[in-house]
Parts: C-alpha cells; sequence; structure tokens
C-alpha cells in the first residue's frame, strides 16, 4: 500500500496552500463578517484551475484527479469554509455531472465557463419538502415543442445568489416517483421565467451564498436535457457521492484549522505559572483531535483513490463525509473549551471554525442518511 502523493498531486497541494495562506486566510474573517461573496478570490483560483480540477483541459479544467481535488480544498477550506464551499460545488456538484452526462456540445456550452473559472455552477436538488426524500419533488419539467416549460421551486442552494448556470433535478414524469425526475442543465443569466428569491442569512460559511432558485414557466431548449429522460436520480446519487468526498475534505480543512489554533494556543497561555498544554487534560484533547482528523483524511483520500480508479466509491464517499465532519465538529467544540472565554469571543477566528463545522453534518446528505447509506453497502455485501 503506497501513501506517497505524485509530485504533481504535491505540487498541487502545495500551490493551493501557498494561494489559501497568503490571499484567502487574511481575509476569512472579513468575509464572514461581511457575507461576502469572495468574487476576486474565485477568479484567481480560475486561474489556478481549481475550480475544475478533475475536468479534462479541453473543457477548460485542470485536467487532474481527484486525490489532487480533495487535497487542494483542504487547503482553500483550512483558510476559509466559505471559499471552500464555492469551490467544492462548482467542482462536484455542477461540473461533475455535466462532464459525466453532458454531450460534446454541452460540455463546450456549459461546462468550459464554468471549469475555468469565468462563471460559476450551482445544483437544484433540494426544495422545501424534498431533501433527504427526493421522491417528494415538485418541481416540473413538460415538454412544449422543442422546450421545456420548469416550473418549482428550489431551497438551500450553494452559490445560487451568483450562479450562471445550475443542473436542475425536475419530475418529467408525474406519479413516478423518484424513476420520474430528471436533470437539466440550465444558463440561468439568460432563461426567462427564472429569478433567485430568497438569500438565507446562516449560521455560518458565510462567504458563500446560499438562495432559492424560482422557475414560473421558464422555458429551456431541448437540449438542456442532461443525459436521458429520468434517469436523474440515478445521475443525482452519483453526483452526491463525489460531492460528499469534497464535504469531507471541506471538514478535514476546518479541523485543521482548530488543531493548528488551538495548539498554537495551548503553547503559548500560561496558567498556575505553566503553559496549559502541559497538563494532560489539554494533552488529550489535542491527542483525540490529531487523530480523528489523521483518520477522517485518510478516509476522504480513500474515496477519491477509488473513484479515479473506477472503483465503487458510494459507501466510502458516505463513511469519510460522515466522519471527517463528526470529527471536526467535535474537534471545534473542543477548540472553544481550550480558549476558554477567548473561544467563546469574535477575537479569534475558532468560534467561526465551529459555525463552518456544522453544516458539514448536514448538507449534500445529513450523517443519519449516511449512516443508511453505509449499512444498505454493508448487508448487500459491498
Amino acid at each position: 500500500m503506497d501513501f506517497e502523493l505524485t509530485e504533481e498531486q504535491q505540487m498541487v497541494r502545495d500551490m493551493a496552500r501557498r494561494f489559501a495562506e497568503e490571499q484567502i486566510k487574511p481575509r476569512a474573517a472579513e468575509l464572514d463578517l461581511k457575507h461576502e461573496h469572495p468574487a476576486d478570490i474565485v477568479k484567481q483560483m480560475g486561474e489556478l484551475k481549481l475550480m475544475g480540477i478533475a475536468v479534462p483541459e479541453e473543457y477548460g479544467g485542470g485536467g487532474m484527479d481527484n486525490v489532487s481535488y480533495v487535497l487542494a480544498l483542504i487547503e482553500i477550506s483550512k483558510a476559509c469554509a466559505g471559499t471552500g464551499t464555492i469551490m467544492s460545488v462548482n467542482n462536484s456538484l455542477y461540473c461533475f455531472p455535466v462532464m459525466k452526462y453532458g454531450t460534446h456540445e454541452q460540455k463546450m456550452k456549459y461546462l468550459v465557463p464554468c471549469a475555468s473559472g469565468e462563471k460559476i455552477g450551482c445544483y437544484g436538488l433540494t426544495e422545501a419538502n424534498a431533501g433527504s426524500d427526493p421522491a417528494s419533488m415538485r418541481t416540473s419539467a413538460v415538454r412544449d415543442g422543442n422546450e421545456w416549460i420548469i416550473n418549482g421551486e428550489k431551497k438551500f442552494i450553494t452559490n445560487g445568489n451568483v450562479a450562471s448556470y445550475a443542473v436542475i433535478a425536475a419530475v418529467t414524469a408525474k406519479g413516478k416517483g423518484y424513476k420520474g425526475i430528471s436533470s437539466f442543465v440550465v444558463d440561468l443569466e439568460n432563461t426567462p421565467g427564472f429569478r433567485v428569491g430568497r438569500v438565507e442569512e446562516k449560521l455560518g460559511i458565510n462567504a458563500s451564498g446560499t438562495a432559492e432558485l424560482i422557475f414560473e414557466d421558464a422555458r429551456v431548449p431541448e437540449d438542456a436535457l442532461l443525459g436521458n429522460p429520468e434517469e436523474g436520480f440515478k445521475q443525482m446519487l452519483t453526483t452526491l457521492d463525489g460531492g460528499r468526498i469534497g464535504i469531507a475534505a471541506q471538514a478535514v480543512g476546518i479541523g485543521r484549522s482548530v488543531l493548528e489554533e488551538a495548539l498554537e494556543y495551548a503553547k503559548t497561555r500560561e496558567q498556575f505559572g505553566k503553559p496549559i498544554s502541559s497538563f494532560q487534560a489539554i494533552q488529550w484533547k489535542l491527542a483525540d483531535m490529531a487523530t480523528e482528523l489523521d483518520a477522517a483524511e485518510l478516509l476522504t483520500l480513500r474515496a477519491a483513490w477509488l473513484e479515479d480508479n473506477g472503483k465503487p466509491y458510494e459507501k466510502a464517499a458516505a463513511m469519510a463525509k460522515m466522519y471527517a465532519s463528526d470529527a471536526t465538529m467535535r474537534a471545534s467544540i473542543e477548540g472553544i473549551q481550550i480558549l476558554g472565554g477567548y473561544g467563546y469571543c469574535k477575537e479569534y477566528p475558532m468560534e467561526r471554525h465551529m459555525r463552518d463545522a456544522k453544516i458539514c453534518q448536514i448538507y449534500e446528505g445529513t450523517n443519519e442518511i449516511m449512516r443508511i447509506v453505509i449499512a444498505r453497502n454493508l448487508l448487500k455485501g459491498s
């Protein structure tokens, strides 16, 4: 078993680390406070090929692998989880399904702008009554001549307030439940009948916008259909498997910041005449954090490696996402405990890390759903 990174993977990680430390980390607190979309940072990330890392170069991407994607996303999320979310959704939830299921013409039209970072993509699945249960989806698409008419509202869509393109899940065969869902790739800037609804005020990841997408008799061309009709649910599952690897990487990045900051504080904070790092209670907290975060990173890299090598990765992705997000949430709570009163104040970034960590247990499949996915795979022997 070889744990050594390739030269290219090391270069991608180191490049992302330098960029994150120099350009993102100094602005992370301000982006969080102002709920500001970091447009200039995202543009630079596009130039560095971080917005479409695993997309072939002919379609505007970096032509690299998913292990490189994980390594880069950890570094970006370590500096600012909200910026990491923007990168994750563009790569995993938008570029991936267009790349996997789109025609060459669709890829040239819809993939190149987002993989290159010129534009931003999003993924419209969740609705007010359809989160973990996509069969309850109400957004519909009806064929009308050489067009599709889309009606419905999507909820909690990451990048929805700034996206130019979206992959939208809609019901095209009523009464069939999840078997009646299809996927469409939509040019949001040029689709009459589409508008952005409410932009949410959130607990964390505030550099990343979360919005409603509203379609009212929105007309899209016939060739907006992604793949075959009524195959949207299968596409959705595969897309979310990859997305969960991205969320696991995001969680690991947040956790790495927590550990570094807790460790540095413990070395310098003195009580009873000596640094608190000398107390066993603090040492054990740090030891648990480090162990769990290393395990989370290894699970995440394994899932990415399985995807790169064409092996089944649904269970591995669910394990990585569940474990990494739980480990990072535990780490952030203990990080605040180590910093004490300072950890509870905005003078230090630790409270932001805890707010950012929580969403990783919820989006792209709650951790309760992850346990169902893992158990289902175990019971069928995979």
